[in-house]
């Protein structure tokens, strides 16, 4: 096959090593809408590349070379190369079909079990408060969605950052932000090397929370404030969810490169980090204080249009090895005929 059929195996790369620029530079809507659909695009894409690969090694197993009608000594003679190639795609593709299908039974099983849990919650208003001194807060998904909050949480927060807290819990809801990280998750399971976008994924919509906070309240410091002293709150004492809330992405991994002592934990750690090398590593809830100290970011359309090219060059690349495909097996035929 052309080399360019190799591409959507190479893209992910240069994805993952750019998320982190886009979700700092783009509006956080625009970012989550962008990385949670290139991540699936590209792990489809991917995919599909692996599983066309797998398939040129197929048509030289004589059965079924017989099956399609095809000379197996044409198909190897138009493709010489691809052989133990087509094995690795092979086996590639039978295990990234296992991670997904496990990673969609167990997020799919956690959203129901999340939904049924959220039904069970006392009270029919949106916001449950529970008596638990870890301060903690955030959303399950459901029919409808629940906001819980702990009276740790609302102990450590002033009137006017419990707003802040509630505005930015029901963004998430309002906005079923869990759709993105499980698409994104998904992807990531599909290709691991889109694990960084899934991370930034994350990362996104509590920017586009955070924004969304801003905006219901009129005031940014007072934003990253109430941000950074819930996280600080939560790291003192750090809440106990369990399995549920880990599948549901509640309590993030640290899979983007952050460390701890960086601040590295989403929604657990408030520090501040001076300086613009040291924001570079700092970790999610400093990175979220600091956009929130500034301005609103605006969309670059450059930005946005060079990720879009980078997945549709992909998606291109898929098809056109499914159409040097097509030809091999068509000019495979005619020889055995």
């Amino acid at each position: 096959m052309h080399l360019a059929v190799y591409l959507p195996l190479a893209i992910p790369v240069l994805a993952a090593l750019a998320a982190r620029s886009l979700a700092d530079r783009l509006p956080p809507a625009a970012a989550t809408w962008l990385l949670a659909a290139s991540s699936v695009a590209l792990a489809v894409a991917s995919s599909v590349v692996l599983g066309l690969l797998a398939l040129t090694a197929l048509l030289r197993v004589p059965f079924v070379a017989a099956l399609a009608k095809v000379s197996v000594n044409m198909v190897s003679y138009l493709d010489p190369a691809s052989l133990p190639v087509a094995i690795i795609a092979g086996a590639l593709l039978a295990a990234a079909a296992a991670a997904a299908c496990r990673a969609l039974w167990r997020r799919g099983g956690a959203i129901v079990a999340a939904g049924r849990h959220a039904r069970r919650l006392p009270g029919s208003g949106q916001v449950v408060v529970t008596d638990d001194s870890a301060a903690d807060a955030y959303t399950l998904p459901g029919w409808p969605c629940r906001i819980v909050i702990t009276t740790g949480m609302l102990r450590a927060l002033t009137d006017s950052e419990r707003q802040v807290l509630l505005a930015h819990e029901r963004a998430h809801a309002g906005g079923s932000h869990y759709l993105f990280t499980s698409a994104a998750r998904l992807a990531a399971a599909a290709n691991p090397l889109l694990r960084p976008v899934a991370a930034q994924v994350g990362y996104t919509v509590e920017r586009w929370a955070d924004e969304r906070a801003a905006a219901a309240t009129g005031d940014r410091p007072l934003t990253a404030r109430a941000i950074a002293r819930a996280a600080m709150a939560a790291t003192a004492a750090p809440p106990d969810r369990g399995g549920l809330a880990t599948a549901l992405g509640l309590v993030p991994a640290d899979s983007d490169g952050d460390h701890p002592q960086d601040g590295g934990t989403p929604d657990r750690d408030g520090r501040r980090h001076s300086g613009r090398s040291s924001l570079r590593r700092a970790g999610p809830v400093p990175r979220r204080v600091a956009a929130l100290l500034g301005p609103p970011p605006e969309l670059s359309l450059l930005l946005l249009g060079a990720a879009m090219l980078l997945v549709a060059i992909s998606g291109l690349s898929a098809l056109e090895a499914a159409r040097n495909l097509h030809q091999l097996i068509e000019l495979a035929q005619g020889a055995r005929g």
